[in-house]
């Protein structure tokens, strides 16, 4: 009998007996349990939903500054290099806290509490951040980004190894292009709404206090993450009773030291992070003035111009994903991203060429890298470590970031745009270097990481 004939209820011939009613309930709770079993379809869509929300308001407020640019260095009268300090004071704890919140997860809280709790330091952040502006003090706002940072990039870990325990196998890489969707959605979304937000508020209230309150009503989707955390821990320790995920997992534990374990092509990887989101993160936190200063664009075109990459990111990750799950080569598809990106910028910076294009061509090779780059580090590490390896990748990111943001505000002050293109073509330039070295070193052993997925199925399946 096929799982499809469970769901056929022969119509009676004649009276219903007790058997005919057994029979019944049996076909009922068949039902129940495909609808209700974690690895069903239902289940696991709401899990990634769940998954994808949890990024939602972190990336929407993370970037609530770089939409709101002119205002904060207008009414809090800052210079470029203090503006930078509310991305690089995001930073700099996760350097640290990132992996400590990474193996806290595996060794302590667990997934679940940890999710919860990261999410939460997300709300309490933007709201000490919101007040901050709203009472014109720059050591109140710094300390509220600080405390977002903290939850912020450690929900990240969580929610990529959220991701790998619920979808590790063919479709890995296509969920981690849903979970980027959504979460550029947020930051697209952060990029058209917030100006507007101001300025409806700005008719009740003035200057800096209408800065703190866009802030404040920013925050509410900050807490549509948290309610995401509370339910996705309620449905992952329902999947744990089903699958006895915690009996499988009895003698798998976890050690600082097993750090040092870690294959050099996770090094590798990470360096490839560093470079390449640093550089970034940093270009679209200041992409607002440049638009304005070298194009002439008024503000809200050039917020929408510099939102592109996370709106072309919100629409192709899954897509692009999925096409990857299907066809493999990950190191190559990382490659010919920051390629694309690297001649991107170089258009941008020596040309007068319409932004737009330029753009479209980085928010491509963006949602490709994302989407073929993070599954790198699920092939080389152990499951039960992936909380402390992608706590590794956001720390290391986050410094990464903290050093090159800073640099960048300073030649923006100093310099000017085109000496910070400059600098940002360099850092891709090194990230390319770094997959050159990762592509020959894995061609060199047994060439996994470039395998096509065909390829990888059978090599696992030889090796088990």
């Amino acid at each position: 009998m096929s799982d499809t004939d469970l769901l056929i209820v022969p119509e009676p011939s004649g009276p219903s007996t007790s058997a005919d009613v057994r029979g019944i309930n049996v076909i009922n709770r068949n039902v129940r349990f495909r609808i209700l079993h974690p690895n069903g379809i239902i289940q696991k869509c709401l899990a990634l939903l769940l998954m994808c929300l949890l990024g939602f308001g972190s990336y929407f407020c993370y970037d609530n500054p770089a939409a709101l640019e002119d205002y904060f260095i207008k009414n809090m009268t800052l210079s470029t290099t203090e503006f930078v300090f509310l991305y690089s004071w995001y930073s700099w704890p996760n350097v640290i806290l990132c992996f400590i919140g990474g193996f806290l997860m595996d060794k302590v809280f667990g997934i679940r509490l940890g999710t919860c709790i990261y999410a939460l330091f997300v709300v309490i952040g933007q709201l000490i951040f919101a007040y901050g502006a709203y009472i014109n003090l720059f050591s109140v706002v710094v300390l509220g980004r600080f405390i977002f940072g903290i939850g912020g990039e450690s929900l990240a870990v969580a929610q990529n190894s959220y991701a790998v325990v619920w979808f590790k196998g063919d479709v890995l890489n296509m969920v981690f292009g849903f979970q980027l969707s959504i979460a550029r959605a947020g930051s697209a979304v952060n990029f058209f709404l917030m100006e507007p937000l101001y300025k409806f508020l700005s008719n009740y209230y003035t200057g800096y206090q209408c800065l703190g309150l866009t802030l404040l009503v920013a925050g509410l989707s900050c807490i549509v993450s948290f309610i995401s955390s509370i339910f996705l821990a309620w449905q992952d320790k329902y999947a744990e009773k089903i699958l006895n995920r915690k009996q499988n997992q009895l003698n798998e534990t976890v050690k600082l030291s097993d750090i040092k374990n870690f294959p050099l092509t996770f090094w590798l990887t990470i360096f490839i992070i560093v470079f390449y989101y640093s550089a970034i993160f940093s270009f679209v936190s200041l992409g607002k003035l440049f638009f304005e200063t070298k194009f002439h664009m008024i503000s809200s075109t050039a917020n929408m111009v510099n939102s592109i990459l996370y709106l072309i990111s919100a629409f192709l990750s899954p897509f692009l994903g999925f096409l990857i799950d299907k066809l493999g080569k990950n190191v190559s598809v990382v490659f010919c991203s920051l390629l694309i990106t690297v001649i991107g910028h170089i258009v941008l910076t020596l040309t007068q060429f319409n932004p737009i294009i330029s753009m479209c061509y980085i928010g491509l090779s963006y949602s490709m890298i994302a989407s073929a780059l993070w599954p790198l580090i699920a092939f080389v590490t152990p499951e039960h470590l992936l909380g402390t390896a992608y706590g590794i990748a956001q720390s290391l990111e986050n410094f990464g970031m903290c050093i090159i943001q800073i640099i960048a505000g300073i030649i923006v002050d100093k310099y000017g745009f085109l000496v910070l293109e400059g600098y940002f073509i360099s850092c891709f330039c090194v990230a390319l270097i770094f997959v050159i070295i990762l592509w020959l070193y894995d061609l060199k052993h047994n060439g996994f990481l470039n395998m096509s997925s065909r390829q990888r199925k059978e090599f696992l399946e030889r090796q088990a």
